[in-house]
């Protein structure tokens, strides 16, 4: 039999892929001969896939789940010998869809270790296992190893940093943690990891930081679901990144209630090399807030602002604007407020069109005034399709995807685009009988912001 291992990555927000190389690693330390693939960067290797044992999907968030559909089928047709493995956060979270698809195992939470014991039992043992060994969730404490990058596309190719001024820098991407301490309704963690993270030891981030210096990234993404879950963790390591390499920057998103929490550790992110702070705002509506138990206020998310600009540090705020509370006035209420906070400049413009997203499991469901607008999960979608009980929502958010779509088309200035933003939203008010109040021209916007080149995102 085979002893090789073909891990496919088919989308990651435009980064080097670290739940490819990670495994890579482990599985390579276990005698495997491990192949590993970026599809978003590359095509399906056919002949790879008809020499390998075992094929794992990562699939970390519901693009990259969608994605790897279509090329299940395909490695199946090549492959029907091959042991299927789907691993990463969506992958528990659509378990019985995958099985259905052709998945044999699926590895949820802490997956190296995992796919070790899996590649024993799998190519070592030459077992074909009827039924799934290995638990679902695995949440255990692994002891990390460096990441293996050999065989990724070098870093050039992928999503880059845009300094203000136009210039560029080559990006990394690595963990320093995973899971997160918060319980967040909506967050697509919670069913996984349920309140709990895991550590990623400060030498091996340090080493593959170092390594990816050396293949010349000269700005490094910390992909943590929130950096400040251990923000004793965090700081020390990048005080070591920044002792080594004082030039490189970085980037990592936190919590609004933990940027609120540590605003006295802020100024030390700012003096060890990071420019962008993303956080995950989601919405200036205290009820929706409240639904998502985010566990901060509009009052939070204006002394964040306010504490992140007064030490130069750039704020990328996110949301999920359209949810089946959503008003046409309180979106146009949304608009406003982007203006009297002065961060027009800082959003991204697929920010203005994000709509809730229900993934099997989504602690959502437990909310019984949900129960009429959410329909039963589509496997097609991997999600649970919902409809605003306001049909001139929808349309709204249709028409707010198609102004975002088109400047991603034809590149518009993020001022052009809230522009152009406002101009629907203002139409869809007056068709109503409404007509909400045009934004205060006289509000001071920040600088453009470092961002990186990835437009998407999830």
């Amino acid at each position: 039999m085979s002893r090789n291992v073909l891990l496919l990555s088919t989308y990651e927000l435009g980064r080097q892929p670290f739940g490819l190389a990670s495994p890579a690693a482990w599985l390579a330390r276990a005698g495997a001969d491990v192949v590993v693939q970026d599809l978003s960067l590359c095509d399906l290797d056919e002949r790879t896939v008809r020499d390998a044992a075992l094929v794992g999907f990562y699939v970390p968030m519901h693009t990259a789940t969608r994605l790897a559909q279509p090329v299940l089928a395909r490695v199946k047709e090549l492959n029907s010998e091959a042991h299927i493995c789907f691993f990463g956060l969506y992958a528990a979270l659509n378990d019985e869809h995958l099985r259905r698809l052709g998945a044999d195992t699926i590895l949820g939470g802490e997956f190296e270790s995992g796919l070790v014991e899996l590649y024993a039992e799998v190519v070592e043992a030459r077992r074909r296992p009827t039924r799934q060994s290995l638990p679902l969730i695995s949440l255990a404490r692994q002891e990390f190893i460096t990441p293996d990058r050999e065989g990724l596309p070098p870093l050039e190719q992928y999503a880059q940093l845009v300094l203000p001024g136009g210039a560029t820098r080559v990006v990394g991407y690595t963990e320093a943690s995973r899971g997160c301490r918060h319980r967040c309704r909506h967050c697509p963690i919670v069913p996984v990891y349920d309140g709990r993270f895991r550590i990623v030891s400060r030498d091996v981030v340090v080493e593959d930081v170092r390594r990816q210096v050396e293949a010349g990234a000269e700005h490094i993404t910390f992909g943590d679901p929130d950096f400040f879950n251990g923000p004793t963790h965090s700081l020390r390591l990048v005080r070591d990144i920044h002792a080594e390499f004082p030039n490189l920057s970085y980037d990592v998103t936190i919590k609004v209630e933990h940027l609120c929490n540590h605003i006295d550790l802020l100024p030390e992110l700012k003096d060890t090399g990071c420019v962008l702070v993303t956080t995950a705002v989601e919405s200036f509506d205290p009820d929706v807030l409240e639904t998502f138990d985010k566990g901060h206020t509009v009052g939070d998310v204006e002394i964040v602002i306010d504490s992140l600009r007064d030490i130069g540090l750039a704020v990328n705020p996110t949301f999920v604007p359209f949810t089946p509370w959503t008003t046409i006035e309180g979106y146009a209420d949304f608009l406003r407020t982007l203006l009297r906070l002065g961060i027009v400049e800082n959003m991204s413009p697929v920010q203005y069109a994000i709509r809730l997203l229900i993934p099997a499991g989504s602690k959502l469901l437990d909310l019984p005034e949900l129960a009429s607008v959410v329909s039963e999960f589509d496997r097609e979608a991997l999600c649970h399709p919902w409809t605003h009980p306001d049909a001139a929502v929808d349309q709204l958010g249709q028409l707010v995807m198609a102004v975002v779509t088109e400047a991603q088309a034809a590149p518009r200035t993020r001022g052009q685009v809230f522009d152009d933003v406002w101009r629907v939203t203002a139409a869809a008010g007056a068709a109503l009988g409404d007509r909400p109040e045009p934004p205060s021209p006289d509000v001071r916007q920040v600088v453009t912001i470092p961002y990186l080149t990835e437009p998407w995102y999830c």
